[in-house]
């Protein structure tokens, strides 16, 4: 077999040619016809007894066609690794060169691919480059809304027989009314739930908000929710498709009624936010929420961080050549589902995105930054924190934070992910210490704005 490989003048893209004559083919196609030679149940003969040249008439072709294509497919991809090729996308068949092959008479094949080679994207950046890196001031208002939010998510709900508020949780038994009785066969319930701030209709909502346990209340869930079908679905305990028919007056008789009591400031909370006995004094207590609210912000700093990096590497980078014919085939190509125009709509961001992962790679290679197995699994396990953060739980064991990044990793995709941010990762830190950076304080509202720039 021979494989030879000529580049185009555009110096982008190239063509990779394949000869394969019968000498390459004959044992790999010889070795397959035994094997079905030895499985062939063929009427009149025993089992492995079938004469072989019944077996090539049979087989012949589609096995021969078979073993050359998997001949093929593995030539082209050894010769592109072995030969270090960085190719974008895959290999597609040569257009101008794309024959009929004929299996019945002929012995040797050529077959000639299109190959897109990635452009070599060379950056150098320096102290000469700026770049800033947005720091949220932190202050007392986002302190204290902060800790609002844990003596909420800390609080407890207490049974009371004071009269309802509106975000307190009632519960009773409700009947379905027809001509102010009981309706026969109608729905009827033990345990109904209802938050009377939920309710979209004032006058509905009035109904419940002073009432008290005990007290027979006829309100409409049809105006009370205003046509909100979901929710008078879970009220009722009923299919969502059987809600239009849903008209009637219900009696909701009062039978508890739960009020949320937020959690005091004291050791108990401090406990149950940070662990036991980190926090003693609230005065700790407020400065380590700071720093926990000052924690969230950063992977957001370091986002805008990766944003901007993003444009001053396109910006280095300037304008690139791609084998654009060729890339825009091979998108159809592998998505059955994309039209020419479609294609050519998105191509300029994926050029974009293309120019900027080739930028990535280069400087990540040229500057020898790699991540270690520790570096995945410290960026898992810091994944894993923040995903138990945003259902407030900021006092996650170590055990269970990593069994959790541990099976996080075992997915290949998510694996990739955390290797690909990993990288992202020490490729901002590199580069902060490359370029003269200068760090900004900004509010919060400074720092939402700088997203729509």
């Amino acid at each position: 077999m021979n494989i030879s490989l000529k580049n185009n003048e555009d110096a982008v893209s190239g063509v990779l040619k394949i000869e394969v004559v019968k000498a390459d083919y004959a044992d790999k196609v010889e070795k397959s016809l035994r094997s079905f030679r030895q499985k062939a149940n063929v009427p009149g003969f025993r089992k492995g007894m079938v004469p072989m040249g019944m077996i090539k008439k049979m087989y012949g072709k589609n096995v021969l066609i078979e073993e050359v294509n998997k001949l093929v497919s593995e030539s082209l991809y050894n010769y592109i690794r072995e030969n270090n090729l960085n190719i974008l996308g895959e290999p597609l068949p040569n257009e101008a060169e794309h024959q009929y092959l004929d299996f019945d008479d002929e012995e040797d094949f050529n077959f000639h691919f299109d190959i897109a080679f990635a452009p070599e994207i060379d950056i150098d950046l320096t102290k000469r480059d700026k770049m800033n890196y947005y720091q949220v001031i932190v202050d007392e208002d986002m302190v204290n809304k902060q800790i609002e939010s844990y003596c909420a998510n800390f609080g407890t709900y207490d049974d009371t027989d004071e009269p309802v508020e509106e975000k307190d949780l009632v519960k009773g038994k409700v009947t379905e009314l027809e001509n102010g009785a009981p309706k026969e066969g109608g729905i009827a319930l033990d345990d109904a739930l209802l938050m009377p701030m939920y309710l979209k209709e004032a006058d509905e909502k009035s109904k419940f908000v002073g009432a008290k346990k005990g007290s027979a209340i006829v309100f409409n869930p049809a105006k009370a929710y205003e046509g909100a079908e979901a929710e008078i679905a879970s009220f009722l305990k009923v299919e969502k498709s059987e809600v239009p028919n849903i008209k009637s007056d219900f009696s909701f008789e009062i039978t508890e009624v739960t009020r949320h009591k937020l959690a005091e400031i004291n050791q108990e909370l401090f406990d149950k936010v940070f662990g036991d006995g980190i926090v003693t004094t609230e005065e700790d207590f407020r400065s380590k929420v700071k720093d926990s609210v000052v924690e969230q912000f950063t992977p957001q700093s370091d986002y805008k961080f990766q944003l901007d990096t993003r444009k001053l590497f396109l910006k280095k980078a300037g304008d690139v050549a791609f084998a654009d014919n060729l890339l825009k085939r091979w998108l159809l190509a592998s998505d059955e589902n994309k039209t020419e125009e479609q294609v050519d709509a998105e191509y300029p961001q994926i050029v974009e995105d293309l120019k900027y992962h080739l930028a990535k790679e280069s400087l990540v290679k040229k500057n020898d930054i790699k991540i270690e197995n520790t570096d995945i699994d410290i960026y898992a396990r810091r994944i894993a924190k923040a995903q138990f953060a945003q259902y407030g739980m900021y006092t996650v064991p170590d055990d269970l934070l990593d069994n959790y990044a541990k099976d996080m990793l075992k997915n290949k995709q998510s694996l990739q992910s955390v290797i690909d941010k990993a990288i992202e990762d020490k490729l901002s830190a590199w580069l902060k210490g490359k370029v003269k950076l200068e760090t900004k304080e900004v509010s919060v509202d400074e720092f939402n704005k700088l997203f729509e720039e």
